[in-house]
């Protein structure tokens, strides 16, 4: 493509350096030899020697034809204006006389010196000149920085140097030099240096020929802007001066510099003959920025210059089309490499970069698809996860049968992924293993992760917001539809009312009228509601005549509002006879006016007259019925919308204040549970968030890695599950603050949990593993939460529906708990007839098998929220009215146990974890292993829980054997029964699990059994009322006592010989004491029976035995009484404790099984508290004796009458303890965690 160039004026040295001057140094380049080896000529140097200065080197380069040229001198005579030799005959500087245009100039030259030559070349800042000579010599001006004197022995180059300036657009001047014949230091405001072109061999050889004139030389020296460190005004000054100098100055430079010119070319004829290339001209200035022109394509005025003073680029076409001529050269010698190769696809650029476009070339020829019309590239990025695309090829400009496409790179990207199609079903894969192009300079593969995990949590954001909007939106209208509900009860209801209202006040009318004869009559006799009339009264007409004051008391339509009227009257002076009257305002809906008179006011009244109890009653004549009746309805209606409005409120209200106590409370629990192994392991930050760095500590001096000379941490995230795998080992070193050892970790963004052991060795030696559980600590933040659970529960107790003792409690608290932290949860149970089906919602009929030749119904429904299936065996063993009891319970249960897996196995289930019970369901351990486990149900784990080892050990000891892990209630109770033959062998699987309570069946906050619902803020106020409800309710006096509760089945296990003296010693130290419970053994019932006969008799006012179970006294005596007494001679974890402390009362227990784990004793268990993350929070005794009861009893009691502000503070502590299955629930998931590992 060719194009002319448009330059702003003639080029001319002269600049707007303030009369300074600037040398150029022109090489002359005669082009290149055959063989490629560059060949040029110098001139001397004594004119270089002369003027060290020069800043701008001109290469001279013939044009490609210059050998098959007439060959003459290229210097011309000299004339006034002494034009260098070399450069054509140009006007004369600076007289107008000696001016000539300079396009008859160029006419008279001929068409070699045509404006319209063609300018090629790939470089925004580059332009071709032409200069015409007879001879085509091509100039290639090159403005390189001169940082030192060029060697004077070269022999490739011509060297001469020639002064210039910047001039008007009318004149050409070279400026003149200084004394010294050296330039003033040029600041250059154009281009900074970092763009300059460098300006390769390849380059070169791309550039069009041009020929050299003079006019050309001031242009291209004259396009670029240069100012002096001078200032403007000081160039302004100096602007005449200059010009005056100035033909002189270019006559003397053009003179030296054409007899260099003219010596070197005659020294190195001999080397033109063999240029077989020429380059267009070439200008570097001081900052290397390059520049190619052709003259005769200059336009003064085309010239675009930016507001900062730089040219503007006027060849943005020719610089896409030398560029595209470029990469075309490049794609060609790539396309013939890779199909020397055998390669069928190659990319151009070699390299992708993120955020680039690349071109795709595929040999349809050497591909399964050479016969396909079409071809299409079906891709995506890293390793096909991230943006899949679609793209046709198209044929090439390659030789072959290459066909392209552009693709364009992500920032993301760090491969692209891709195969070839012929948009139906023909597919070249790479023989199946795809083609890939790497991405460099971008995200590797973790980053990418991290990139996708960022975007994962922006999109849960995203969703939990809307889903948050959505139930917003569905609560709104379920509000809305319920308020509409409600209106319409309260209006039915209000009509329902004032039917009734009005049916009676319809009768009241008939037998009212509008005075009676002598005794009281109304002025005006006509009114309505709203009206002020007078009312009188004859005293002496009825049993007031000796009253000294009458007063009315009144109320309206049937005393609705009751008293609602009430005035004295006063002696009339205008009437005759014992008149009395008052003034009356009527209410505004009466119809009836109702009253009676007295002889005093309502508090004072001694003496009525009531009309013979039938009141008075007068008919507001000009009352309205129907308008009344609507009025009235209004009124009601209004009432019942204000006082619904106001439950409604308070509801919601309490609503939210438990869900913010409950979420308050389980961050509190968590942070005791990540406190509670501190003496050896913790976090600093304790709660671990994902994206963070955390710092783990670790004290291996309670460990089996005591004494170790080093300790490593060896740690993953998920479970031992991450994608990363297991991380690098860290050796940890000792912290400066403390004993503990430290490590540093980047917690990842796709975390939910961070798991760890600690070793001797990085990869041997002794294992800190937490005897087989390893440490493991919730993530919290996480894009990816944790993946739920299967459990499934196989029990026999339920608690409502099917309970006899805490068994039942635990499987639907654990389970709830569990279920509420996102894990599924199933029970299975038998279907008794004795079941408490009122608290099973939804009981449907699920399906029928068979097992053993007998027909299984199976029943579903929800208990506490919790999916219950009940088995219904139709051989009749449930159906015996009770849950224990029978002679044949053992073969009972076994027979449910095995249907229970039957049940699984058959119904499809795949449970991850099967909890079973006690001795009734221990059967589930084995016959799973024998029968189940490869059978259908290998995924299973068996998780078992003994309860209480006093029955059924033979049972539990088989359950203890095939179990996977198994458990017990408390911690302390697991040491009591470790030794036993049941537990040893498989001491290493055994864990103690304290139980907790349910908080929503145990809340005083929201128990509906207890006058004044309080929590830890009010709790004095709270049990205070409760107090005095219980003595009221017992019969007991109320009065401000100590008050001990005892809540329990009288059992020898509870020690019923401890609280038979407890009760006594309460009673001698002033207390009330009261007492819930009865014997499975009649014998100890009838004990207590004839204990309750006496002290009701002795101490009827302080002493209370209520001998069988009662649910809401048991909430009552909870919250009423001050202290709790537990002495159990032994206790596997026990609820009674834990309960008390929910409704602020002090417990006071025997140190054993779960009672010394959750107690911890005022004066002696700070430290052991602390511990535990708690405070102390009760009273303890060791013995199982008198005395040991008195030691506790009494300092209890003590407290009472001596440290009531201290005891109402412990109260408020034991309340704000979480006792509930949070923190069980989290130790139990580890279990099954564990189970399954």
């Amino acid at each position: 493509m060719e194009a002319s160039l448009p330059l702003p004026r003639p080029i001319s040295c002269r600049t707007f350096f303030g009369g300074g001057v600037t040398q150029l140094k022109i090489s002359p380049l005669l082009g290149f030899l055959p063989n490629g080896n560059p060949s040029s000529f110098s001139i001397s140097s004594e004119w270089q020697k002369a003027h060290k200065a020069t800043r701008i080197r001109h290469s001279f380069t013939a044009s490609a034809d210059f050998s098959r040229r007439r060959h003459r001198k290229t210097s011309t005579p000299k004339s006034k204006d002494s034009t260098p030799r070399g450069f054509m005959p140009r006007t004369q500087l600076p007289t107008s006389t000696q001016r000539r245009d300079t396009k008859n100039n160029e006419e008279k030259e001929g068409p070699g010196n045509s404006a319209s030559n063609d300018f090629e070349g790939s470089n925004a800042k580059t332009a071709e000149m032409e200069i015409g000579t007879d001879d085509q010599v091509v100039a290639n001006f090159s403005q390189v920085p001169e940082v030192k004197e060029e060697s004077e022995n070269k022999s490739n180059s011509i060297d001469f140097e020639a002064a210039s300036t910047y001039g008007p657009l009318s004149d050409r001047k070279i400026s003149h030099y200084d004394e010294k014949g050296a330039l003033p230091k040029v600041v250059d405001n154009v281009m900074e240096p970092k763009n300059a072109e460098r300006f390769t061999k390849s380059e070169e050889k791309e550039t069009s020929t041009a020929d050299i004139d003079i006019p050309l030389f001031e242009r291209v020296v004259g396009g670029k802007q240069r100012y002096m460190e001078h200032d403007e005004a000081s160039w302004h000054e100096s602007i005449e001066e200059e010009e005056s100098r100035e033909a002189k100055s270019t006559h003397m430079a053009g003179k030296n510099a054409s007899d260099e010119t003219d010596s070197r070319i005659n020294e190195n004829r001999t080397i033109s003959n063999t240029v077989q290339q020429a380059e267009s001209t070439r200008i570097i200035d001081d900052t290397g920025i390059s520049r190619f022109v052709k003259p005769e394509a200059v336009k003064e005025d085309n010239v675009s210059i930016s507001d900062d003073g730089t040219i503007r680029d006027p060849f943005p076409a020719l610089k896409l089309e030398r560029e595209e001529n470029s990469r075309k050269d490049e794609i060609d010698k790539l396309a013939e490499k890779n199909f020397k190769e055998g390669n069928k696809v190659f990319c151009y650029p070699e390299v992708a970069r993120p955020d680039k476009d690349i071109e795709i070339f595929f040999n349809r020829n050497l591909s399964i698809l050479k016969n396909e019309p079409a071809v299409v590239i079906m891709g995506a990025y890293n390793d096909w996860k991230w943006k899949s695309f679609n793209i046709n090829l198209n044929k090439s400009h390659l030789n072959g049968d290459w066909w392209s496409c552009q693709v364009h790179v992500p920032e993301e990207a760090y491969r692209i992924d891709f195969v070839f199609h012929n948009g139906n079903d023909v597919y070249d894969n790479n023989d199946e293993k795809d083609f890939h192009i790497t991405v460099e300079g971008g995200m590797d593969v973790f980053d990418f992760e991290n990139f996708l995990l960022e975007e994962k949590r922006l999109e849960q954001e995203e969703f939990e917001r809307q889903k948050a909007e959505r139930e917003k939106e569905e609560e709104e209208k379920r509000l809305k539809e319920a308020d509409i509900a409600a209106k319409e009860a309260d209006r039915a209801h209000a009509r329902e009312e004032v039917a009734k209202s009005m049916g009676a006040l319809k009768e009241l009318m008939k037998r009212g009228v509008t005075s009676a004869n002598n005794i009281w009559y109304i002025e005006p006799s006509e009114f309505e509601g709203g009206d002020k009339v007078k009312l009188y009264y004859n005293k002496s007409s009825g049993p007031l005549s000796e009253a000294t004051e009458i007063w009315i008391h009144g109320g309206y339509n049937g005393w609705k509002d009751g008293l609602s009227i009430f005035s004295k009257l006063v002696k009339s002076e205008n009437k005759d006879g014992d008149w009395w009257y008052t003034d009356v305002v009527l209410p505004e809906r009466a119809l009836v006016l109702d009253w009676v008179f007295a002889d005093g006011s309502p508090q004072r009244a001694t003496v009525y007259d009531n009309n013979r109890r039938q009141d008075f009653h007068a008919i507001v004549p000009k009352a309205s019925f129907e308008e009344l009746a609507l009025l009235e309805e209004e009124h009601i209606y209004n009432k019942l919308q204000t006082a619904r409005r106001l439950r409604e409120e308070a509801i919601q209200a309490k609503v939210k204040k438990t869900a913010r106590m409950k979420l308050e409370t389980k961050k509190r629990t968590l942070k005791t549970f990540l406190l509670s192994q501190k003496q050896i392991v913790y976090t600093d930050p304790l709660d671990v968030r994902a994206g963070s760095t955390i710092t783990v500590f670790y004290d291996p001096a309670n460990t089996v890695l005591n004494g170790k000379s080093e300790i490593w941490l060896l740690y993953s995230f998920n479970r031992w599950t991450h994608r990363m795998g297991p991380f690098a080992p860290q050796i940890m070193y000792r912290d400066k603050n403390g004993s503990h050892l430290k490590a540093t970790v980047k917690v990842p963004l796709d975390a939910y949990s961070m798991d760890f052991v600690f070793s001797e060795g990085k990869d041997r030696g002794v294992f800190d593993n937490k005897n087989g559980m390893d440490y493991h600590i919730p993530v919290l933040g996480g894009v990816v939460k944790e993946p739920p659970m299967h459990i499934v529960h196989i029990a026999v107790e339920m608690a409502p529906i099917a309970k006899v003792g805490g068994l039942g409690d635990v499987v639907t608290s654990l389970s709830r708990a569990v279920q509420d932290m996102n894990h599924n949860v199933d029970i299975i149970l038998p279907k008794y007839d004795c079941l408490k089906f009122d608290h099973v919602k939804d009981l449907h009929f699920h399906k029928s098998y068979f097992w053993s030749g007998t027909e299984i119904k199976v029943w579903s429904g929800k208990v506490e929220g919790l999916s219950v299936y009940f088995l219904e065996p139709q051989n009749g063993l449930f159906c015996v009215g009770c849950i224990y009891g029978r002679n044949n319970d053992g073969e009972r249960f076994a027979f449910f146990c095995h249907a229970a897996l039957e049940f699984l196995l058959q119904g499809g289930f795949h449970p991850d974890i099967i909890h079973c019970h006690d001795w009734s369901t221990a059967p589930v351990a084995w016959l799973f292993k024998d029968q189940y486990r490869h059978y259908g149900l290998s995924k299973a784990r068996v998780v078992f829980t003994i309860h209480n080892l006093e029955f059924g050990a033979q049972l539990i000891a088989k359950a203890m054997e095939f179990s996977d892990k198994a458990t017990t209630v408390s911690p302390t109770y697991a040491r009591e029964i470790s030794r036993n033959p049941s537990i040893a062998p498989h001491i290493f699987k055994f864990h103690g699990i304290l139980n907790g309570i349910d908080p929503d069946i145990w809340d005083p906050y929201n128990d509906k059994f207890i006058p004044v619902s309080y929590t830890s803020e009010n709790v004095v106020e709270g049990k205070k009322a409760a107090k005095e409800a219980l003595q009221q309710k017992l019969g007991l006096r109320i009065a401000d006592l100590p008050l001990i509760g005892i809540i329990s089945r009288l059992t020898h296990q509870k020690g019923i010989h401890l609280i038979k003296h407890a009760i006594w010693r309460t009673l001698e130290r002033g207390g009330q004491v009261v007492l819930l419970g009865s014997a499975p053994d009649h014998r100890i019932q009838n004990d207590f029976v004839n204990l309750a006969n006496q002290l009701h008799s002795s101490y009827n006012d302080r002493a209370r035995l209520c001998l069988s179970y009662d649910e809401p006294l048991s909430h009552l005596i909870y919250a009423g009484a001050d202290f709790i007494l537990v002495p159990s001679i032994f206790e596997p974890c026990g609820l009674t404790q834990l309960t008390a402390m929910r409704y602020g009362s002090i417990p006071i227990v025997r140190k054993t099984g779960g009672l010394y784990d959750t107690v911890f004793d005022a004066d002696h268990d700070k430290e052991r508290a602390q511990g535990h993350g708690l405070e102390p929070n009760g009273f303890n005794f060791d013995g199982a004796d008198a005395a040991g009861v008195d030691y506790a009893l009494n300092r209890a009691i003590s407290a009472w009458y001596d440290g009531r502000e201290w005891l109402n503070s412990l109260c408020k502590q034991v309340m704000e303890q979480d006792w509930s299955w949070n923190r069980p629930a989290l130790d139990y998931l580890e279990l099954y965690h564990a189970a399954r590992k």
